[in-house]
């Protein structure tokens, strides 16, 4: 009996290995190789000196992400200042903008770029323009795919009813809500398992205007729906999120159960919110199949 055990353990098929990532998104604000004054800046931008980037660095390390969706980057150049380029790919939006959504892909997935969406730039060829979508597929190492969008949309509408009848911010937001929705819906018909995270400059409820638009097209789960931040919080407590991940397909059965986290700065004071950003990482874990 004892021989029969260990010859069923022996030729026994292992179980399915799981690969663990941590996804994040992290708006880096205004993140620039360029010089103060330059005209595509705004006047009263301060531009980062080398001790910014070196923090910025060291808190890249700490996040420790596998796939990092990031917002506001003029360029690789500049991306690699923050993530190493020996363990971070970077993949941005194929445009001019100095605002560039993309991504810091750890070395050891493999990435599959796919077209921007570029129909999220609604003002396409003006001097402030909006961004258009970053769109990869990471693989992991078991084969498992995940569809990925980093997206910076529209700001000014942050919490208002989206609609005709609203102002110029608040209709663009409901267009970019109906061209993610499509773009969801075309994950969902392929049966990929799909994230779409980044700034999305809003404060989503429950019964939100922007959810509902784009869970027309897919359902979707929110890590952040009910909580606040603490990135920048001061004696009043927490403040709603605008960075979101939102989740679809299998990516809604795989996220880790309460691993949503916010990397805060040790440096409190408020001038640090120009030398490192306005925003702060925000990460879950997910367990690939």
């Amino acid at each position: 009996m004892r021989i029969l055990l260990i010859l069923l353990l022996l030729f026994a098929t292992p179980a399915a290995a799981q690969t663990e990532i941590k996804l994040a998104t992290w708006n880096i604000a205004w993140l620039t190789l360029k010089p103060a004054g330059h005209g595509d800046l705004p006047r009263d931008l301060r531009v980062r000196e080398p001790g910014d980037f070196a923090l910025l660095r060291g808190y890249a390390q700490r996040l420790a992400a596998d796939v990092v969706a990031i917002q506001e980057i003029d360029g690789e150049q500049a991306a690699a200042r923050v993530f190493d380029p020996a363990t971070y790919a970077i993949h941005l939006t194929d445009e001019d903008d100095v605002q560039r959504p993309g991504f810091a892909v750890r070395r050891t997935l493999r990435v599959i770029p796919q077209p921007d969406l570029a129909a999220l730039d609604l003002r396409a060829g003006a001097r402030r323009s909006l961004r258009r979508g970053a769109d990869i597929i990471v693989a992991a190492p078991s084969g498992a795919r995940l569809r990925l969008l980093s997206v910076h949309l529209d700001a000014g509408c942050r919490e208002d009813a989206l609609g005709a009848n609203t102002n110029r911010d608040c209709q663009g937001l409901q267009r970019q809500a109906e061209i993610i929705a499509r773009w969801a819906e075309a994950r969902r018909r392929e049966g990929v398992a799909f994230a779409i995270l980044g700034d999305f400059n809003r404060r989503m409820t429950e019964n939100d205007d922007f959810l509902r638009i784009v869970e027309d097209g897919a359902p979707i789960a929110r890590p952040t729906a009910g909580l606040s931040t603490p990135c920048w919080s001061d004696a009043r407590g927490g403040r709603p999120f605008i960075d979101h991940l939102l989740l679809g397909g299998a990516a809604r059965e795989w996220l880790v159960p309460r691993s949503l986290a916010v990397m805060t700065y040790a440096e409190r004071d408020r001038s640090y919110r120009d030398r490192l950003s306005d925003h702060c990482p925000v990460s879950v874990r997910m367990r690939l199949p």
